[in-house]
């Protein structure tokens, strides 16, 4: 439906964060059922009118890198990303550990410390690169020379609409949340100076368990929420403040000379005013000046409830 000027975008990718799932239904903190959290981003994506095309996970898939908790993610995401028709891009974080991510998620075998998860995903022309940021037994991140060099040699050929640089760490200032300070990506110039000139269109990030946007080497930079509990960015008296509330996700719709991130919360909240999904029809079955006519202007009877909708509150 193109109700405005823009037409509809040439790529969706739904961006999710830090599900931090636990094996065996146990609970974060005692308290967060991380699980149920996941279950309700699904549930949101499956009702898109536009589905996404990929589902790309920044990080912390599993909260204690447990096999049966990455065995339950694919359990849970798969099905649901195949409903879909979307590619599920899987990115480590610094709760993921490498050998269990790799066989957990891939079937393959990753026993050396320093065998980096890093992927390229392929999303009918748009170019996903899963980038490991983690460091085996610290939650700050780094990226080593052979890191680099491999992502300076795949960025050394243009895809054909451009690249999406996934990875947990995001190369951005916390100033909302200086503790996650500590735990940032570490020599941030580095990827800076490969990623620069090249086709990245927009580097998608976590860790922060909390939505915020920047710029990186002049490359729009989106943080996803976390799905399990979120950062508080304006605590009263706390240091970090971490809360059950305000879980989200994020959508990424990628048009020829823009991309346009929206923050869709996990949870449902009470609707105080809305119309029925058929008015939509109806809207667009109307030429450009009648519905700019009814929409748009004040004493429309769309507003001063002339207009007979069911189910418009």
């Amino acid at each position: 439906m193109q109700l405005g000027q823009y037409p509809a975008p040439g790529h969706v990718v739904a961006h999710v964060s830090d599900p931090h799932l636990l094996a065996g239904g146990a609970r974060q903190y005692g308290v967060i059922d991380t699980e149920a959290r996941l279950r309700l981003a699904l549930t949101r994506l499956s009702r898109l009118d536009a589905p996404p095309q990929a589902l790309v996970f920044t990080g912390d898939l599993a909260d204690k890198a447990e096999p049966a908790a990455y065995a339950r993610l694919r359990e849970l995401v798969e099905p649901a990303a195949a409903d879909l028709g979307a590619a599920v891009v899987w990115v480590m974080g610094n709760h993921d550990e490498r050998a269990a991510y790799a066989r957990g998620l891939f079937g393959s075998d990753a026993t050396e410390q320093d065998a980096a998860q890093d992927r390229v995903h392929e999303v009918a022309g748009l170019r996903i690169v899963s980038l490991d940021t983690s460091v085996p037994g610290y939650h700050h991140g780094e990226l080593t020379d052979d890191q680099l060099a491999w992502l300076a040699d795949v960025l050394a050929v243009p895809a054909p609409h451009g690249t999406l640089l996934a990875l947990h760490h995001p190369p951005i200032p916390i100033p909302m949340m200086p503790a996650a300070a500590v735990i940032e990506l570490l020599d941030q110039h580095r990827l800076a100076e490969v990623i620069t000139g090249t086709d990245v269109r927009c580097i998608l990030g976590g860790h922060l368990h909390y939505s915020t946007y920047s710029t990186f080497a002049g490359i729009p930079v989106s943080v996803a929420s976390a799905t399990c509990y979120t950062s508080d960015p304006a605590p009263v008296e706390r240091f970090v403040s971490g809360v059950d509330g305000h879980q989200a996700i994020t959508m990424v719709h990628l048009y020829d000379d823009r991309i346009v991130h929206t923050v869709v919360p996990v949870d449902e909240a009470p609707e105080v005013s809305g119309f029925p999904a058929d008015v939509g029809a109806q809207i667009e079955a109307l030429t450009r000046e009648q519905r700019r006519d009814l929409v748009s202007r004040k004493d429309s009877p769309l507003y001063t409830g002339e207009l007979d909708a069911p189910g418009h509150t």
